[in-house]
């Protein structure tokens, strides 16, 4: 049970893939203008996550070496659609808001990279755990820096003002997202060299 629980602490804080792996770069930079898009990306890339890590766990033993990666897209593909099914569905303006990037999830490499490094070798349970931790680091992260670039950059959050009269537009186009994500990634390095050096 705490191996289990180490196996979903991981994807969220140690080895997040957003602030410590630098991976998923692109929907990170390009949908986090507002949280509401955050949200909605890390949950939908969470669900693909965990039900591809599932199947390509339980396939594991069959799916030959030679086309494992061939495999493990077909599989990751298969939940993007219905995911995206869903949302055109049923959240019609969070799935053209988030457009393109859905579609693309098959691709992620933070998805590509579960498959190959956890669920390929690991059981189905311990892959679940896996997928769901990798999904709601990737969720927080995506969030964090979506709510930051909202506030800043539109002056609202989840379309509500928050009172800040004269918005700093830059924050919700293409140079937001970087400024945003370094001063993050710059403030978590602070605190973690801060606790580094309590320890010693």
């Amino acid at each position: 049970m705490s191996n289990l629980f180490k196996t979903f602490k991981n994807g969220i804080f140690d080895e997040n893939p957003t602030f410590v792996q630098l991976i998923g770069m692109c929907p990170t930079l390009a949908v986090t203008t507002s949280l509401a898009n955050g949200i909605g990306m890390g949950l939908s890339a969470t669900a693909v996550l965990v039900l591809s890590n599932v199947v390509i766990s339980l396939l594991r033993k069959l799916i030959p070496s030679k086309v494992r990666i061939a495999a493990y897209v077909a599989i990751i593909a298969t939940f993007v659609t219905m995911i995206d099914l869903l949302l055109q569905a049923y959240v019609p303006a969070l799935s053209e808001s988030l457009g393109i990037f859905i579609p693309l999830i098959v691709v992620n490499c933070i998805i590509l990279a579960r498959a190959e490094a956890f669920a390929s070798k690991n059981g189905v349970i311990q892959s679940a755990a896996d997928g769901l931790g990798m999904g709601l680091g990737f969720t927080i992260a995506l969030s964090l820096i979506s709510a930051v670039r909202e506030i800043l950059g539109a002056g609202t959050i989840l379309g509500y003002s928050v009172g800040i009269s004269t918005p700093a537009t830059v924050m919700i186009l293409p140079p937001g997202g970087f400024l945003t994500l370094g001063l993050i990634l710059g403030i978590i390095n602070v605190i973690r060299n801060r606790k580094g050096g309590k320890k010693a």
